[in-house]
């Protein structure tokens, strides 16, 4: 990797956390008003696993604020190239395609990381957490955000105005993450909802994620990580491909 890619890298960066009121304290703020409204409803009437609701809940939140900041960061900043018309500036260096790719979705994890950690320092005292496997934690929160960083470089450059771009994450991003079971357990929903979730590769990312916490899930961790996988493996090379064409970038 030259100077190029670590450029770009550190200008990603730098570019979300020049506002980190922003892309970072906000997240973070919404994911203490879910726990604060939905412990305060629930706490007490539900246990999933043996495990208390708060408890339960908050590495969902967790794991949703890595994967939609992560989207938000890649996703945003290539729209807003566009718009402006300064992508120029990005495309012109002899930066490869490989690079552009690493460098939008590795910068997309640092800010899924750091939202991800501001929002379980906020919200840690509320309930005891254990780390029964935190090595799942970390597996699944890379893994997560560089997939949800790849998707959001395949929604920036498909989309050509930013009403597109939220149509991608109104009506892909935001259901797929809201009905992985975040705020609840599949397994109280009805038989056909449970074989549906499991089509959704997000339920996958929370439920991973969460083993690391609880040591228990609704599904094996490996399987998870074989979903989780594939789909990096899938979303990465049809990413790269499109960089390589130049689909939407190069005229």
């Amino acid at each position: 990797m030259g100077h190029g890619f670590s450029t770009l890298l550190y200008k990603e960066v730098l570019r979300f956390w020049k506002v980190a009121s922003q892309t970072v304290a906000a997240p973070v703020l919404t994911s203490l008003l879910y726990l604060l409204i939905f412990s305060h409803v629930l706490e007490g009437h539900v246990k999933i696993h043996g495990i208390a609701y708060t408890a339960f809940l908050i590495p969902g939140l967790v794991m949703m604020s890595v994967l939609q900041n992560a989207f938000a960061n890649s996703s945003s900043s290539l729209i807003q190239s566009k718009v402006t018309g300064n992508i120029v500036f990005v495309l012109l260096p002899p930066i490869s395609y490989l690079e552009f790719f690493l460098a939008y979705v590795l910068a997309s994890v640092v800010r899924g990381f750091v939202v991800g950690a501001g929002v379980l320092l906020a919200t840690f005292w509320f309930a005891p957490l254990t780390f029964a496997q935190p090595q799942w934690i970390f597996v699944f929160a890379l893994m997560g955000g560089a997939i949800l960083g790849s998707l959001g470089v395949i929604a920036g450059i498909w989309a050509d105005k930013f009403d597109q771009l939220a149509a991608f994450q109104n009506f892909l991003i935001m259901p797929l993450t809201f009905l992985s079971g975040v705020f609840y357990s599949i397994s109280s929903l009805p038989l056909f909802w449970q074989h549906v979730s499991h089509w959704n590769p997000v339920f996958y990312m929370i439920d991973g994620f969460r083993h690391g916490f609880f040591g228990v899930s609704a599904a094996s961790p490996w399987l998870s990580l074989a979903v989780v996988g594939v789909c990096l493996a899938v979303l990465t090379v049809f990413t790269l491909n499109l960089l390589k064409r130049g689909y939407k970038l190069r005229a």
